[in-house]
């Protein structure tokens, strides 16, 4: 009986966890201004699953015209190096944005061999190849630091447990946005397509605003 008990203890804890991710408020993920339809994407730049579906979810995006919103979620806990790559795309991001997008595939792509106590090289040949003036303290002031941080603890408050943590998202037309959890890139091109379908028009006039937060815009090339 005693058992028993405490096996309905558990599942009952389970449960309750269960419905907190079911109850998380997804409205902050709306597409950037003026688009229809977005792909968000919550990364970790040491995460091996990221590195595989970062090439596709652009090819994907790039097919259907549609932008990419990628937010850091550094899990710092069993990725030692993470954190710091993140303020080092950010800081890229203050150049260009395009320097920014290629220095996480330039991350993924040499992710195996890269481990705490090299990234800053990697980082630092990233920038020479680049003709970008690195300096010492990439974030004097910790603002980068604050966005990484800011970005993080979004993705808590939505319930991201893991990454990539990826949504297809779509103006509904009201202040509630449509949201969809895609769980495999295999599936993201048909997510986007079905989007684009239930997905409200955005008229020149009227862009859409996200006030809640300021994501970093991202259109394919």
């Amino acid at each position: 009986m005693k058992t028993l008990s405490i096996s309905i203890l558990g599942f009952l804890v389970i449960l309750g966890l269960c419905s907190v991710g079911l109850a998380a408020d997804l409205s902050p993920l709306k597409p950037p201004a003026g688009a229809k339809v977005a792909v968000v994407v919550f990364e970790d730049l040491q995460c091996p699953k990221c590195a595989h579906d970062y090439p596709v979810i652009w090819d994907v995006a790039k097919a259907h015209n549609v932008p990419v919103v990628l937010h850091d979620f550094p899990l710092s806990n069993i990725h030692p190096w993470s954190f710091r790559a993140s303020m080092y795309a950010r800081f890229f991001d203050t150049q260009s944005q395009k320097l920014g997008d290629d220095f996480r595939g330039y991350i993924y792509k040499n992710q195996p061999q890269i481990i705490p106590d090299n990234l800053d090289q990697f980082a630092r040949k990233y920038a020479d190849d680049n003709k970008v003036a690195l300096p010492f303290a990439i974030d004097p002031q910790g603002k980068l630091k604050e966005k990484v941080e800011a970005d993080h603890d979004l993705g808590l408050r939505l319930g991201v447990g893991g990454t990539p943590a990826i949504y297809v998202v779509g103006n509904g037309g009201t202040a509630q946005p449509l949201v969809e959890p895609v769980k495999d890139t295999a599936q993201l091109s048909q997510a986007v397509e079905e989007m684009q379908k239930k997905a409200v028009a955005v008229p020149a006039s009227a862009p859409v605003k996200n006030a809640a937060i300021k994501p970093r815009k991202k259109k394919p090339s």
